[in-house]
C-alpha cells in the first residue's frame, strides 16, 4: 500500500515524499480512512510504529481541504493535540509543520519551563492547530489566552503516559472545557484499566486499532542482556562504547537524574562525548542536549524515562539500560526508541544482583527471554534457569514494602548500629532508587521496629559477631521470590 491508496491530498503526499516516506505504517493504513471519515479512534500501538503521522495527516486534510480561507489573523484553535512531555509537544509540532507545509495551515507548541510571552502572542494572533502539554495549557486558559468554540479534533497522545506521569487529572480539567460536538482520536502505547476507563468516557463509537499486542517489542529490535555487578557497570558501558564501533548513537537509560549526571560525566572523562537529559535541567539545557545529539556532536545522551517516549530520532543505533525499570512496560518505551519505522536497532540491558526481580517482570509481560551476552569483560555468572523462569508474587513495585516479614534469629544485641540500619538497607534492596521513596519502615503493624533484613544474611562490616555468637546471626534461607534479593555473595 502506498499514501496514494489511502486517498490523501496531493499537497499533503508530496510533503511526505519530501520527508522520504513512500508506504504507510500498520497504524497509519488502519487508523487515516477513520479519521478521515470523521470517526473518533482508539489507537493502540507500541511506540515507534508511526501513530503521529496516523493523527497529523488526516487531521492537516480535513482542516484544510474544501475550506475557505482563513483570515490572516484571529484564527481560531480547530485542532488540540495533547502531549505528555515537551520533547514530544515539540517534535509533534515539527511533524505538524512538515506533512502541512504546502496546506496554509497555521500551528503552535507551547509546553512549560520557558517563558510565556512568545505562546502568549502565537495564541493572540490565531492558530489552527495547536499542541499543548497539559500544565501550561491549564495556565494559559485560566488567563483567558485559549478558547475552544470553534474546536473540531482533539488527540490525546501517549495517554498511558499521561497517566504514569501525574496529568491525567489534569488531563480531565482540559477534556472538561473542550465542546461536546468533536472528532476525538486517543492513541496509547499500553492500555490500562484507568486509561481504558477514560477512553469509554470521552470516545462516541469509537473505531478501534491496534497494530500489535499491549507491551510487546518489535521484532526488528535486537535485544541482549549483560549480568554485571553493579559497581562495574560504568567500566562495561565504557569498553562496549570503545570497542563497538557499530555504536554511532546510543540512548543510554539511567533510573535516577542524579545517575544521569554521573554517567555523562564518566563518559566524558573517558574520552565519549554525552550530554545528559532530565527533569532538573533547564528547557534551554534539554533542548541543546538533544540537538546536539542529532548533529552527532556527542555520540551518547544520557536520560532519564522522561525521554522514553518524548525522543524520535532518526538513526539511534542502541539504546542501553545502564539500570532496568522496575515498571516492564517502561522497557518496552525505552527500546523503542531505537528500530524505529521497521529500521533495525539494537538494545543493550545490565543487570545486577538487585534488578533480577524486575528482569523476570520484563520477561514474562514481552513474552520472551533476553539472550545473555556469555562472553565479554565485567560479566557474572547469569541467573540460574529456575530463577528466571519463577514468577513473583507481586509486582516489582510492590515487593519492597509489602513483602512478607522473614523469622529473625533471636538476638539479645539488637541492632549494633544504635537503631539505624546497615548500610545500604535504606534503598530497599535497589528498588526504591533515588526520589522513589525507597523502603519507608522495616516494622510490623504492631509498631514494633523489624530487625533489618541485612541482620539476616551479613551483619555490618564493623560489627561482625564473634564466634560465640556464630549460631545467633547463621546466615539465613535465600530470600522468598516475592521479596527483592539481595547481591548474592558472588558478586
Amino acid at each position: 500500500m502506498t499514501f496514494e491508496d489511502l486517498k490523501l491530498a496531493e499537497p499533503l503526499l508530496r510533503a511526505v515524499k519530501a520527508e522520504g516516506y513512500t508506504s504507510p505504517t500498520p497504524i497509519q493504513q488502519q487508523a487515516i480512512p477513520h479519521v478521515l471519515e470523521g470517526k473518533d479512534v482508539l489507537g493502540c500501538a507500541q511506540t515507534g510504529t508511526g501513530k503521529t503521522a496516523a493523527f497529523t495527516l488526516p487531521i492537516l486534510q480535513r482542516l484544510s481541504v474544501g475550506r475557505p480561507s482563513p483570515p490572516a489573523r484571529g484564527r481560531p484553535i480547530r485542532a488540540l493535540v495533547l502531549s505528555p512531555t515537551r520533547e514530544l509537544a515539540a517534535q509533534i509540532g515539527d511533524s505538524v509543520k512538515a506533512y502541512g507545509r504546502h496546506t496554509g495551515l497555521t500551528s503552535a507548541v507551547i509546553f512549560g519551563g520557558v517563558g510565556q510571552s512568545a505562546q502568549e502572542q502565537a495564541l493572540k494572533s490565531g492558530v489552527d492547530i495547536l499542541v499543548a502539554t497539559p500544565g501550561r495549557l491549564l495556565d494559559l486558559m485560566s488567563q483567558g489566552f485559549v478558547s475552544y468554540k470553534s474546536l473540531e479534533v482533539f488527540v490525546l497522545d501517549e495517554a498511558d503516559r499521561m497517566l504514569d506521569m501525574g496529568f491525567i487529572h489534569d488531563v480531565k480539567r482540559v477534556i472538561a472545557a473542550l465542546p461536546r460536538q468533536k472528532q476525538t482520536l486517543f492513541f496509547s502505547a499500553t492500555m490500562p484499566p484507568e486509561i481504558q476507563g477514560l477512553a469509554n468516557s470521552i470516545l462516541v463509537k469509537p473505531v478501534r486499532v491496534e497494530v500489535a499486542p499491549v507491551a510487546t517489542t518489535a521484532e526488528t529490535i535486537d535485544q541482549r542482556l549483560y549480568f554485571v555487578e553493579k559497581e562495574q557497570k560504568r567500566g562495561l558501558l565504557v569498553h562496549l562504547l570503545q570497542s563497538d564501533t557499530g555504536i554511532q548513537r546510543a540512548l543510554v537509560f539511567t533510573r535516577t537524574k542524579h545517575g544521569a549526571n554521573r554517567v555523562a560525566r564518566h563518559l566524558e572523562a573517558a574520552g565519549i562525548g554525552a550530554e545528559p537529559i532530565h527533569g532538573n535541567k533547564s528547557q534551554n539545557a534539554r533542548e541543546r542536549a538533544l540537538a546536539a545529539f542529532k548533529s552527532g556532536a556527542c555520540r551518547v545522551l544520557v536520560a532519564t524515562d522522561i525521554a522514553a517516549r518524548g525522543i524520535d530520532i532518526d538513526g539511534i543505533s542502541h539504546v542501553i539500560n545502564f539500570d532496568l525499570p522496575n515498571v516492564p512496560e517502561t522497557y518496552v518505551h525505552r527500546i523503542g526508541r531505537t528500530g524505529r519505522a521497521g529500521a533495525a536497532g539494537i538494545a543493550l540491558s545490565f543487570c545486577d544482583g538487585e534488578e533480577r526481580a524486575y528482569l523476570k517482570d520484563i520477561e514474562r509481560t514481552i513474552r520472551r527471554r533476553v539472550p545473555v551476552v556469555e562472553a565479554g569483560p565485567y560479566r557474572v555468572a547469569p541467573a540460574p534457569a529456575s530463577e528466571r523462569d519463577e514468577r513473583p508474587e507481586r509486582r516489582p513495585q510492590n515487593e519492597g514494602r509489602h513483602a512478607p516479614r522473614q523469622a529473625r534469629p533471636q538476638s539479645s544485641g539488637g541492632n549494633p548500629r544504635g537503631g539505624n540500619p546497615p548500610r545500604g538497607e535504606s534503598r530497599g534492596g535497589g528498588r526504591g532508587g533515588e526520589g522513589n521513596g525507597g523502603r519507608r519502615r522495616q516494622g510490623g503493624r504492631d509498631g514494633r521496629s523489624a530487625a533489618p533484613r541485612g541482620q539476616d544474611s551479613r551483619p555490618s562490616r564493623n560489627d561482625r559477631p564473634s564466634g560465640s555468637q556464630a549460631p545467633a546471626s547463621a546466615p539465613a534461607a535465600p530470600a522468598a521470590a516475592s521479596q527483592r534479593p539481595r547481591a548474592p555473595k558472588w558478586l
